[in-house]
């Protein structure tokens, strides 16, 4: 995992983090609105893979922030090998990994400010603040062996679910504080599973105790969907094993088929890892347990059986753009999205603090005719979504990315 050259620039990761990107810049395309709209229809039948879940289970928009989480790790092998080349110290690359992570979580914390009334908002539960808190142990992590890495990746998942076993199930008086609070009509897992429950988890108890250490407008209870802070933890298994995946690509000397089967098939297995572990029956406890579950999927809390699942749809994802851009060669096909994924940190930015002002624009310029009636919703999102890659196109041309 301390590789001292590069290969050049791996394209595909470009391609997928754009593409990762472009689908969360979208919001969903309209089709949450459109599925309300026109109940009934094919948008209703698409529509629970353009939402997140409510608690368990796994959506494709549940995949966007772990697709962004693993490339982050992904692309930390070449940039420090691209380091190494340039004769930067190990000392030197340190301070660039830790002044990263303090202005990523800056950052995290700036966007949960921006509705806030004259004053600061510390919240950590947003992409850029879970990559921040992370990031400087992603770049100890790999530092080491490839070995350690995985172990690392290992003891985090185990160590993560006995703290959450270890903190006590929720109590009839806990799951009544909570009864009929919006998000938690499933979100209250039975038996061992209600170690993993909304609102209750170890997670949640550390938030309530950690975020009232810093000031508050008023005293910090609950994240309205469950969210948490310690979700940086099993979310740096996340990176980790994007580090692993980097490094496999960048320092193997098997064939791109060979690595892009690799790819999918160790994808193949972790999802079906994580599939067992959150299998809601289990025949040897009898039917009336079918509720119960071992390890619950939840990405709202980021759990140890989350970070399996997602991790092995990611790979799977991957290895098709590997496929495409590295061994088909369509690499004018993926352009679009290469001009996104080159610089994903702006248009993260530009959508969570610009879009509502770019679709007002949107309507004040154009005619009426331009926004149908029926098509409104998926004209809006996608007008936003143009905007927004055009911008990125421009900075493409001018050879400006931003890079922290």
């Amino acid at each position: 995992m301390n590789p001292t050259t590069t290969n050049q620039r791996l394209l595909s990761l470009d391609a997928f983090r754009g593409f990762i990107m472009l689908l969360m810049a979208s919001s969903g395309f309209g089709i949450v609105q459109m599925a309300s709209a026109h109940p009934g229809t094919l948008w209703e039948f698409i529509k629970p893979q353009f939402a997140h879940q409510d608690w368990q289970g796994c959506s494709l928009w549940d995949l966007i922030q772990p697709s962004f989480m693993f490339m982050v790790g992904m692309a930390v092998p070449f940039s420090y090998a691209k380091r190494r080349e340039h004769g930067q110290s190990y000392i030197g690359m340190a301070w660039h990994a830790l002044s990263r992570s303090i202005l990523l979580v800056a950052l995290g914390v700036m966007l949960a400010t921006r509705s806030a009334d004259k004053h600061t908002v510390f919240a950590f539960t947003n992409v850029l603040a879970q990559i921040g808190l992370g990031y400087f142990f992603l770049f100890l992590f790999t530092r080491m062996g490839w070995e350690y890495v995985l172990s690392a990746i290992i003891l985090i998942l185990a160590g993560y679910t006995w703290f959450f076993v270890n903190h006590p199930l929720p109590s009839a008086q806990d799951l009544a504080a909570i009864s009929g609070m919006k998000g938690t009509e499933r979100a209250v897992l039975q038996g061992f599973a209600g170690h993993w429950s909304i609102h209750t988890n170890a997670a949640a108890a550390f938030d309530r105790w950690f975020l009232n250490l810093l000031p508050q407008a008023q005293p910090f209870q609950y994240n309205a969907g469950g969210y948490q802070t310690l979700n940086f933890i099993p979310a740096l298994a996340t990176m980790l094993g994007g580090a692993l995946t980097g490094s496999f690509l960048m320092r193997s000397t098997k064939s791109d088929k060979s690595k892009c089967a690799t790819l999918f098939i160790i994808g193949i297995l972790l999802l079906v890892l994580g599939t067992v572990l959150d299998v809601r029956v289990l025949p040897f406890v009898g039917p009336q347990l079918d509720q119960y579950t071992l390890l619950p999927v939840v990405k709202r809390i980021w759990t140890p059986s989350w970070a399996v699942l997602s991790g092995g749809w990611v790979l799977i994802l991957l290895s098709i753009f590997y496929l495409v851009v590295e061994i088909l060669g369509m690499r004018r096909l993926v352009f679009p999205l290469v001009v996104v994924g080159m610089n994903s940190i702006i248009i993260y930015l530009l959508h969570s603090l610009c879009a509502g002002w770019i679709l007002e624009n949107l309507h004040k310029h154009l005619p009426e005719t331009a926004f149908p009636a029926y098509w409104a919703p998926v004209i809006d999102r996608c007008g936003v979504l143009f905007v927004l890659w055009l911008i990125c196109w421009w900075l493409y041309k001018q050879k400006a990315f931003l890079k922290l």
